[in-house]
């Protein structure tokens, strides 16, 4: 069962996090620069892009990094015999150096309808662009260029790898712009259209992060990610409210939430109603679960009823 939240807590997390919970804005992304310490972005997997960058490559070569001494070998640039080894030892020896390769870092967000929902602190959309702000932070730490996808019903906006303050400020001004259209028009986009998009903005060697909360996941989705599965990094971030996975501990009454600028009650009475959402629920959970291990790939979740830096000090998230 999911836990009801103190109120008074609640308060002081909104406080703390400078938000109403359903709006954006550029002072409550701004602070995740200073918590940039509960990310680790280390790749994972061997870094295939061909420029020069701040990542140690696993494949050995001419670089700046000195990686070790061994015997040389024909085809060995004697440009790099080591004499002092050599006359040391009678032998001659090479030195070898790890090569450098830059890693752009990509995000894609979803701000679609489906991310418009919190029932308790956050909604899932602004719990999405918290964590995207975070990345984005990370990445201009460490000196990587970034890029990425934004989207919501109506459109999806392209970002172009950049360094430094402004790919992240750029990044940030769209993710609150995108929050505020008007949710009342037809949807036009979805996740697919954005992973597609994304698939063709993408450069080999790249570190993706897509966060959603994947509810329009579907066959097309599936293909583009094992598509760039093979040439990049993918990180999934799932977005969740608990709402959405169980009934409050205490099914009496009814119970507020938020959907985008509107509120609207739920009544929590009826045990069987809920029954057979949680079984729907959960079906749909475990579908998703199955779809994405058979991509070799393990989303991370994030519940919108907490903040995101409790989420991250308790699950070491890397």
């Amino acid at each position: 069962m999911s836990v009801k939240q103190d109120p008074l807590q609640i308060a002081a997390w909104l406080d703390e996090l400078q938000t109403n919970g359903s709006q954006l804005d550029l002072t409550q992304l701004l602070r995740y620069q200073r918590l940039t310490h509960l990310l680790d972005l280390t790749p994972k997997q061997t870094i295939q892009s061909k420029l020069a960058g701040s990542y140690l490559a696993k494949t050995k070569g001419r670089g700046m990094e000195f990686d070790e001494v061994r015997h040389y070998q024909p085809g060995d640039d004697v440009r790099t015999i080591d004499w002092r080894v050599t006359a040391r030892t009678g032998k001659v020896h090479t030195k070898l150096f790890r090569e450098e390769k830059e890693r752009p870092v990509f995000i894609l967000t979803d701000l679609s309808s489906s991310m418009q929902f919190g029932s308790q602190l956050l909604l899932k959309s602004v719990q999405a662009a918290h964590l995207a702000a975070l990345i984005a932070w990370h990445v201009k730490k460490t000196g990587d260029k970034l890029g990425g996808i934004l989207f919501n019903d109506q459109h999806i906006v392209e970002l172009k790898p950049a360094g430094r303050h402004v790919a992240v400020l750029r990044y940030l001004h769209q993710l609150i712009e995108l929050q505020k259209v008007n949710r009342a028009m037809p949807q036009q986009q979805n996740l697919a259209n954005a992973l597609g998009q994304l698939r063709r903005l993408a450069r080999p060697g790249s570190l993706l992060f897509v966060i959603s909360d994947f509810s329009q996941l579907d066959e097309q989705c599936l293909r583009h990610l094992q598509a760039m599965r093979l040439h990049n990094e993918i990180r999934l971030c799932q977005l969740f409210d608990p709402l959405e996975r169980q009934a409050p501990i205490d099914c009496r009454g009814a119970a507020l939430v938020s959907s985008g600028q509107q509120s609207f009650g739920i009544e929590l009475s009826d045990q069987k109603l809920w029954q057979r959402f949680a079984k729907q629920q959960s079906a749909a959970q475990q579908q998703f679960d199955t779809s994405i291990q058979l991509l070799g790939l393990r989303p991370r979740h994030f519940s919108a009823a907490q903040p995101l830096s409790l989420q991250l000090m308790e699950a070491s998230y890397g």
